[in-house]
């Protein structure tokens, strides 16, 4: 951004610069004057600093003798030399701003590195350039202040979870702040959020611990259901002999049905379910004539 007073050349002031100081040398040459060339390098001269071109996204205060009289642009305009002055050149278009907050510590008292943009633009370039005197410095610094005191009102879990909250909290700290200047800011993004290499991993570890509780306790339920499901299901055979009989000889089936396989079962297994009948029953029926 450059500073009041100084002159912006541009490639229209140049051209008419040269076109008068050729003409003028020409009419010297011609009429064997040289004042015609003094002439020409005159308004060439006052060409040179006179015509300015504001761009489309540019805007410009003009200043007569120190006193302010309006703003000029986008597009060519003349000014007096000496007597008249440009303020800085203000880019109306969408800007980015890099913040960056530093060791500052949250509402936990965790130290955190932040990094966050801020898109601002300039919506009333008379206030942006009467009112304050570097208004990109103070952004930067109005953002970053912003950003440390937002860092401090929340809890180190809020910000890194609620990153689009603290945007806009910071978006709305900024705007209230710099309206005034004729500046709004259009959206706030932190980027990231960076904390020490220790307490991550003691983060990593409590994670870990947490995971290992959780699995733990979904087992202690599984148990609990199997044991549940087992006391009903001995009170159903409890009551119903036969059931049982059916399901140890369903199990034994489905332990035989292999070829080849074997299972062994205790005497008193067979005894108490009469599977000694069953058995011989089953092999005289597998018996070939």
């Amino acid at each position: 951004m450059s500073k009041i007073g100084v002159a912006k050349i541009n490639g229209v002031a140049v051209t008419a610069c040269a076109f008068c100081i050729a003409v003028g040398a020409a009419l010297s040459r011609a009429v064997h004057q040289p004042a015609a060339i003094v002439v020409g390098a005159l308004l060439g001269l006052y060409l040179l600093f006179g015509i300015k071109v504001i761009q489309q996204w540019e805007k410009v205060a003009l200043l007569r003798l120190g006193r302010y009289v309006g703003l000029r642009g986008p597009g060519m305009f003349f000014i007096i030399p000496v007597v008249e002055t440009l303020s800085s050149f203000v880019d109306q278009r969408v800007r980015v701003a890099n913040v960056t907050a530093e060791s500052t510590l949250t509402r936990d008292t965790v130290p955190v590195n932040v990094d966050a943009i801020v898109f601002w633009l300039v919506w009333n370039a008379e206030k942006a350039i009467l009112e304050v005197e570097n208004f990109m410095d103070a952004i930067n610094l109005s953002a970053q202040t912003a950003l440390r005191e937002s860092i401090g009102r929340h809890e180190l879990a809020q910000m890194i979870t609620e990153r689009e909250t603290l945007g806009r909290e910071l978006q709305r700290i900024l705007d209230e702040k710099t309206n005034p200047w004729g500046i709004t800011v259009q959206s706030v993004e932190v980027r990231d959020v960076r904390i020490p290499q220790g307490l991550e991993d003691a983060m990593s570890r409590q994670a870990q611990a947490e995971r290992e509780r959780q699995a733990r306790i979904i087992l202690g339920q599984a148990e609990k259901e199997i044991s549940d499901s087992f006391v009903q299901a001995a009170s159903a055979y409890a009551e119903n002999p036969v059931a049982l009989h059916l399901r140890a000889m369903n199990m034994l089936y489905e332990a035989i049905k292999e070829k080849g396989s074997m299972v062994i079962v205790p005497s008193s297994a067979v005894e108490t379910m009469g599977l000694g009948g069953t058995l011989a029953t089953a092999s005289l029926g597998g018996a070939k004539p």
